[in-house]
């Protein structure tokens, strides 16, 4: 284990710089497979001929499995070795990365990414859990922010790298680029990471983590096909089975003598707004970014690479606001600096909903994308220092793994929801538009169907037919935007639900600290007693 040296403002390792390197490279790994895909949607789209739902389930799919698995494998490396997660993680990013790459088919290309978001859940929250147990007080604060900020940059630069490559490259270009960083975060791990960090002796409830993944995997799907004509019963069936899941889960964990996820901790104030906060707040940005991509390709016929570059302005804004939020945390409270950051989230969906059309210059787009990057930037440390300071040392995986899944349950179900509700508007938009046309007599049932799968699959076929392809890409483009604009609305009042529950129920600045103090010092006395 690292010797910890203090500075008066908390305990952190030896070569703290450097350790602390290598857990922001491995979460940089995740953070940039999380985003790279969106940018290339479109070009897979027409590579396969894929349906809007098939493109929404390619991006979702990192996430799903990341989200699925975090809970889980976060208890795993409490029990085995969080270096030992790591390292697998790495090691198994590799592989799925070059079946992504090379995937012959939209459905092999899925799987990949779920595989790959399988590996990310072995090694991302072992990411936090490590920086809770090696750093303390002030100096874990800074560390957050640190990583909180940086990763999620990472995140949004995912898409202007994934651009600069596929204008010389095919899509499967923008799923090999972290395959150079997984093997440096892999070596680097082996030599820096401390082998054994505060883990646990209790055994990992296998169970509770079988139904944490069926869980989650069921709903994110079933939100995905909600929105499939024909579909319904599968869309039933899923939503079913999660909601199964999820009772038994609760009531495992309730009885279990070492539970997966200690729901008594779960229930603490700072712990489960923040939880939930944090879902929308991480969900958004990759909302934001999923949508925004595709209407920058295709409506404002962005190149890949516009498109990708189109987004740092949040990357930006999120590096320079999130230090600042770290102060705000200690200065303030984690109520206030979630809300401050939930209002400039608002201000940019706002901002895409009123301001983004078909002629938008650019600094509509920049300033959207500036405005939620800010809101990351203040909201993304309190959510996620919240969670930290609710848990003993022991039960930082928990911690840790619940903030993964803030990042990768909200993107997968913000993505999720928001894609449906594109596809839900685009699909309708297209049957208006061809019920009002004066020939609509004479499409066909199979080519209305095509254009309603999406607007790559639109585009391939004003290709088959050069006389029509004005109007065919014209009325897909004014789909897309009555789809886009329905998911927009849909983000916002996720947006607003979240900030009503964080202030609602989310302890103000002197009770927070309170409960926090008390909850380090419940950690205190567990540890003493078990040293003596």
């Amino acid at each position: 284990m690292s010797n910890a040296s203090s500075d008066g403002g908390g305990a952190k390792p030896e070569r703290a710089g450097a350790v602390l390197g290598v857990l922001i490279l491995v979460a940089a790994v995740a953070n940039l497979n999380l985003s790279v895909a969106n940018v290339a949607l479109p070009d897979i789209g027409k590579a396969f001929d894929a349906s809007q739902t098939e493109l929404n389930l390619v991006a979702v799919g990192y996430s799903l499995g990341l989200a699925a698995s975090v809970l889980y494998l976060g208890a795993v490396g409490d029990h085995y070795g969080r270096k030992l997660m790591v390292v697998l993680g790495m090691a198994i990013t590799i592989p799925a990365s070059l079946l992504a790459g090379l995937a012959p088919s939209v459905e092999v290309l899925f799987g990949a990414r779920v595989l790959g978001g399988l590996a990310a859940g072995m090694a991302f929250p072992t990411t936090l859990a490590l920086i809770t147990a090696l750093w303390s007080g002030a100096e874990r604060t800074k560390a957050i922010a640190l990583w909180s900020a940086i990763g999620g940059a990472l995140s949004a630069l995912g898409p202007m790298i994934s651009g600069a490559l596929l204008q010389h490259f095919d899509w499967g270009s923008s799923f090999l680029v972290t395959l150079p960083l997984a093997v440096i975060a892999l070596l680097a791990a082996l030599r820096l990471i401390p082998a054994h960090v505060n883990e646990t002796s209790d055994p990992v409830d296998n169970l509770g983590g079988m139904l944490s993944i069926l869980m989650v995997a069921a709903l994110v799907l079933g939100i995905n096909f909600a929105a499939v004509p024909g579909e319904g019963a599968l869309v039933i069936g899923l939503l079913a089975v999660a909601l199964a899941a999820i009772a038994g889960f609760v009531i495992r964990q309730r009885r279990a003598a070492n539970p997966l996820y200690d729901l008594h901790v779960a229930a603490r104030p700072t712990f489960w707004v923040a939880a939930v906060a944090g879902i929308i707040v991480f969900g958004s940005l990759m909302a934001a970014a999923f949508i925004g991509q595709q209407f920058l390709q295709n409506v404002l016929e962005y190149s890949t690479f516009e498109a990708g570059v189109s987004i740092l302005p949040a990357a930006a804004l999120m590096i320079v606001v999130a230090p600042r939020s770290a102060g705000l945390v200690e200065a303030r409270g984690a109520r206030f600096t979630l809300l401050l950051g939930y209002a400039f989230i608002l201000a940019g969906f706002l901002t895409m909903l009123l301001v983004w059309g078909e002629s938008s210059p650019y600094w509509h787009i920049g300033l959207a994308y500036g405005l939620v990057g800010i809101g990351i930037g203040f909201a993304g440390t309190p959510a996620s220092h919240s969670l930290t300071g609710s848990v003993p040392v022991d039960r930082a995986g928990m911690a840790s793994a619940t903030a993964d899944l803030q990042r990768d349950l909200g993107g997968a179900i913000m993505q999720s929801i928001l894609g449906a509700v594109l596809t839900a508007g685009y699909a309708a938009s297209v049957s208006s538009q061809i019920a009002a046309a004066p020939n609509a007599d004479k499409v066909t049932d199979g080519t209305e169907a095509t254009l309603q799968k999406s607007f790559s699959s639109a585009a391939n076929l004003a290709g088959q037919y050069p006389q029509y392809k004005d109007q065919i890409i014209a009325g897909a483009r004014d789909a897309f935007l009555q789809g886009d604009d329905w998911a927009y609305v849909a983000g916002i009042v996720a947006i607003l639900t979240g900030a009503f529950v964080v202030f609602r129920f989310f302890p103000r600045y002197e009770r927070e600290r309170e409960l926090l103090a008390g909850y380090g010092s419940e950690g205190t006395a567990d540890r003493a007693s078990t040293a003596a």
